[in-house]
């Protein structure tokens, strides 16, 4: 995110390029509905009579089961490269036998073992540019509104950005499938394991908090994340099931599976998640983060997150938090006009609920 410079900016149709393989896309979706027990058409299960713990372990059946136990990290540092008050480190580590995370990591120069600073993890967008994961956030490529890591660095913070599975240095080693390809390809790969794509990308998250975690720099206890767009989506997705995260912030994605189906939106495949319409919609999913802090920001125009959808949703995770004691922690703002932006005052909204979570809790 450039600095003094994040005005509110019209983008390109970030889904054009699902457009092309619209055919393909959803009988992709409808292939991975298939996926597991948990799927059945039974009558939805009653949600608020649940309790979280419940909802908990019926969230992690329908993503896929449980995460396989950890592989030891074997991180590498490929290169450093000092910035103008902080130092960027080029790094690898582990994610499952055979497989790495290519990752960039933001470290303030006043920051060290003896002063370690929070640590914030931020995904990147998807905007169809497979091109670009990491090196967006971390302001080496890319769009200068979404220089975010570059931003929190400049507030304190250390900010991990790695690349998700299909993006920049995760493309397909083979170069046979690209772009959208490719994505479908691994997102097929996991309906066959009877598992989705959102849980190939949740066990990458958790790895990616236990790097950074266990970075001397790092404060462990003042953890957060951010996305913005699919990167959004990864931070609701894995809030729920990382609760080493204080702080998640989300700006512009939370689509209702209702809305996608009635205005026929279609959005990347992380969104969605084998069979959880039995038990609620992606508000629910969000709300499994209670009592730990989330903010979400939203524009009023975006056509991605239909904002009368995202007003019912919004109004049912804060009901959430109510009955867990913890009204404080849930905040969300719509910006009047906005698209699928990060505006300045978005950004205000991502500094405040940061600094309150992670730098003074």
């Amino acid at each position: 995110m450039k600095e003094k410079n994040t005005s509110v900016r019209k983008q390109h149709d970030r889904r054009s390029f699902l457009k092309t393989n619209a055919a393909i896309g959803l009988g992709a979706i409808a292939s991975g509905m298939l996926i597991q027990g948990c799927t059945t058409e039974n009558k939805p299960v009653d949600s608020d009579n649940s309790s979280s713990d419940d909802l908990l372990s019926m969230y992690l059946e329908c993503l896929g089961g449980p995460f396989p136990e950890q592989v030891p990290l074997n991180t590498v540092l490929r290169e450093t490269i000092q910035k103008d008050g902080y130092r960027i480190e080029s790094v690898t580590y582990d994610v499952q036998p055979g497989e790495i995370i290519p990752a960039l990591i933001l470290i303030p120069d006043n920051v060290t073992s003896s002063n370690p600073a929070p640590g914030i993890a931020v995904w990147h967008q998807h905007n169809g540019e497979y091109h670009l994961g990491k090196s967006e956030p971390a302001g080496l490529a890319g769009n200068p509104m979404h220089f975010t890591a570059v931003a929190l660095v400049r507030e304190g913070y250390v900010a991990l950005c790695p690349d998700s599975l299909c993006f920049e240095e995760r493309q397909d080693p083979t170069g046979k499938l690209k772009g959208g390809n490719y994505e479908r390809f691994e997102f097929l790969r996991e309906v066959v394991r009877g598992r989705s794509l959102a849980w190939k990308d949740i066990l990458d998250m958790k790895v990616s908090v236990d790097f950074l975690s266990q970075r001397p720099e790092v404060n462990s206890d003042r953890l957060g994340c951010y996305g913005h767009s699919m990167g959004s989506t990864h931070a609701w997705l894995v809030g729920p099931l990382e609760p080493r995260l204080k702080c998640i912030i989300g700006n512009c994605c939370l689509p209702t599976y209702d809305a996608i189906e009635e205005t026929h939106i279609l959005h990347c495949f992380p969104n969605f998640v084998p069979g959880w319409k039995k038990y609620g919609d992606t508000p629910e999913i969000a709300a499994l983060i209670a009592p730990r802090a989330l903010h979400l920001n939203f524009g009023e125009m975006d056509s991605g997150s239909p904002i009368e959808s995202v007003k019912k949703g919004l109004s049912r995770i804060a009901e959430v938090y109510k009955k867990a004691g913890a009204d404080d922690k849930f905040t969300s703002y719509i910006e009047p006009g906005a698209e699928h932006v990060l505006s300045e005052t978005m950004w205000q909204y991502v500094k405040e609920c940061f600094a309150k979570h992670l730098k003074t809790a």
